[in-house]
């Protein structure tokens, strides 16, 4: 197995340096060179499996023997030891057509737990057997930034950066970040939108030079590694389901990055038979609009109740289009300098027509997340976040009669409570969300300009 850049112009690589390199050296994105095959047979001898259990199965297909599986065993079994469910992503059915898989029961109350506390592990393991220093640079809508830094905190040989926008992500998700007083964390709170920060630290690992002399890593969904984590709970929600085999199975994600979606792409090409995956997005609903019409094109920013999900330009978009291109690298290259130079990209005849077979989308408006919000509380019991919300919106617009839907539940409630007061339902946080607000921040407050930015960086990296 060998990782192969998007564009076409980086020699393959294995995995190790595929993890150390994030995003290709020619700015596109790494893939795997094949995609390995999982048969109908060893799903169903995965099915009794833990999640680590199978979590060692799905990772191993990637890792070319680099990784001694003792290490990787113990790697997984850290990174999951600290979750708060036994099952790590428990599967909560709420109708018969209706389960949710929640995600949010790793140290930070978020679905980006699940990758990064493994890819804390994997950092700090490569630091230390190959006596590198590791400078991580990431740009968060939220919930990225929270969980990056608590899987490395503290790591000797590995120091963060996490940019994000200032004013623009939840009281618990600032917090979480910002309550951490390590030496090795920086955060920057920029005076603009994720999509300004993804812009700088896309530029900044375009820069080779930059990125060498300061060791940068990439801890964003950029890095190959956070979409293969991400696999495992497909498989995972997929076997838990009784009689799976036998029931047409959908996947309704919320999505922003594109990069969970992604998984889930990357998980049925593997074999797990999904039959739909339902992309949800908000009111920056430029998946939907690709979707539904073929366009791809970044618009105005909106500000909404799941602002993990406020972005519109999606990182993970170009894996999809390499696919979408039969992985024909100059045809994917022509693509992305058209959005660059004209800002759009459009596909159209068979090729839109493969987008519809591969996915349907949904932008749901505030005022329906909120009412699914409330129709999901007052008639189960069952509180969802904005993001969750806008999964389960999409379900029940997308499903059919006859199909079995796994929701996503991207983040605990508690993390979005500006968004559940407006349904007037009381909620009780958990005690270590509760204590953050009693806790000093450290942040530094900086212009969206990128050469203060690379000052900060300087000083910070050394």
């Amino acid at each position: 197995m060998k990782f192969i850049s998007t564009r076409g112009n980086v020699e393959p690589k294995g995995f190790i340096d595929t993890v150390l390199m994030g995003l290709a050296d020619d700015g596109g994105l790494m893939v795997p060179s094949e995609i390995p095959q999982v048969s109908a047979a060893t799903l169903a001898e995965w099915r009794t499996l833990s999640y680590q259990e199978l979590f060692l199965k799905i990772v191993t297909l990637y890792t070319n023997d680099e990784i001694p599986y003792e290490d990787l065993k113990q790697m997984a079994y850290t990174s999951y030891g600290n979750f708060r469910a036994p099952e790590v992503t428990p599967l909560h059915k709420v109708s018969d057509s209706l389960h949710v898989l929640e995600l949010f029961h790793g140290p930070t109350f978020a679905f980006k737990d699940v990758a990064l506390q493994f890819m804390g592990e994997l950092y700090s393991y490569i630091s230390k057997k190959r006596g590198e220093i590791i400078h991580i640079l990431g740009a968060t809508s939220g919930d990225t930034g929270a969980a990056a830094i608590q899987g490395v905190r503290g790591k000797e040989g590995i120091k963060i950066c996490i940019l994000h926008p200032h004013g623009k992500v939840s009281k618990v998700q600032e917090l979480q970040m910002t309550t951490v007083d390590d030496s090795n964390v920086l955060n920057l709170s920029v005076e603009g939108n994720f999509d300004d920060c993804q812009q700088v630290i896309k530029e900044l690992f375009g820069d080779l030079d930059f990125k060498s002399r300061y060791h940068l890593r990439a801890i964003n969904s950029i890095n190959f590694v956070r979409i293969l984590a991400q696999t495992v709970y497909y498989f995972y929600a997929y076997l838990q389901i009784d009689g799976s085999a036998d029931k047409q199975i959908n996947f309704s994600v919320p999505s922003g990055n594109f990069g969970n979606i992604f998984s889930g792409y990357l998980a049925k090409r593997m074999g797990l038979p999904i039959r739909k995956l339902m992309i949800a997005t908000n009111e920056n609903n430029i998946l939907e609009r690709f979707v539904n019409t073929g366009e791809y094109k970044p618009g105005g920013f909106t500000s909404t109740y799941s602002p993990s999900m406020d972005i519109q330009v999606a990182s993970n978009f170009e894996r999809y289009l390499y696919y979408l291109v039969g992985e024909d690298s100059a045809k994917l290259s022509a693509y992305m300098s058209g959005l660059q130079r004209e800002g759009s990209i459009t596909v159209s005849g068979a090729d839109l027509q493969r987008v519809q077979a591969d996915f349907s989308a949904l932008g749901v408006k505030n005022a329906q997340c909120l009412e699914t919000i409330t129709k999901y509380s007052g008639e189960s019991g069952y509180l969802l976040d904005p993001h969750t919300a806008c999964g389960v919106a999409a379900y029940e617009a997308l499903g059919g009669p006859d199909e079995t839907t796994i929701t996503f539940a991207t983040a605990h409630p508690a993390k979005f409570n500006e968004a559940i007061q407006l349904t007037g339902i009381g909620q009780e946080f958990p005690a270590p969300i509760q204590a953050l607000f009693e806790m000093p921040q450290h942040q530094t407050l900086v212009d969206y300009d990128k050469a203060e930015i690379v000052r900060q960086l300087q000083a910070f990296y050394g």
